[in-house]
C-alpha cells in the first residue's frame, strides 16, 4: 500500500496521481553505454570500462529506487508529496493553506515534459521538488481544488 493511501483522512479522494518523470534515467543509462563501449575497445583501460559500468549501474539502482518511491497527490484537502525510502521527505499541504504554486521548467523540462514544483504554504513553507513528470497538469489539479 502506497504512503498516500495509507494516510488519506477520512472522506479524502485522490483526485490527481504524479510522479517522477523517466529523465531520472538517462544519466545512469549513459554511463552504463559509455562502460560498455569501453570494454568493446579491449585494451589496457578495460577496467575502467568495468568502473564505468558498476558506476552506471548502480547509478541506475538508485534513480529506480528513488521512481518507486516518490508519490505525489492532490486529493480534495491536500497536496501530499513524499520522496525516498531510507531518508524520507514528505509534504502534506492542507488546500486552504497554500499561498501558491511554483513551476519551473528549464528548455530541457518543456520539451520533455518535467519540472520543479515548489508549494509555498501561508506559514511560509517553500519546499521545492524536482523532475516532477507533467507539472504543469499538477499545478491545474491543485488549482482545481482550490477553486472548486
Amino acid at each position: 500500500m502506497s504512503y498516500i493511501n495509507r494516510n488519506l483522512l477520512s472522506n479524502e479522494d485522490v483526485m490527481f496521481r504524479g510522479h517522477l518523470s523517466r529523465v531520472i534515467f538517462i544519466s545512469p543509462s549513459l554511463i552504463v553505454l559509455l562502460g560498455l563501449a569501453v570494454l568493446a575497445l579491449d585494451g589496457d583501460i578495460a577496467s575502467i570500462g568495468v568502473i564505468l559500468l558498476a558506476a552506471g549501474l548502480a547509478g541506475f539502482l538508485s534513480a529506480f529506487v528513488r521512481y518507486q518511491t516518490s508519490e505525489f497527490a492532490v486529493t480534495n484537502k491536500r497536496v501530499i508529496m513524499k520522496v525516498g525510502l531510507i531518508r524520507r521527505t514528505s509534504v502534506e499541504i492542507v488546500l486552504n493553506k497554500i499561498e501558491s504554486i511554483k513551476v519551473d521548467q528549464g528548455i530541457a523540462g518543456r520539451i520533455f515534459d518535467y519540472g520543479s514544483i515548489a508549494i509555498v504554504g501561508t506559514g511560509g513553507t517553500h519546499d521545492p521538488f524536482h523532475r516532477i513528470a507533467a507539472p504543469l497538469q499538477f499545478r491545474r489539479a491543485v488549482q482545481e481544488q482550490l477553486a472548486g
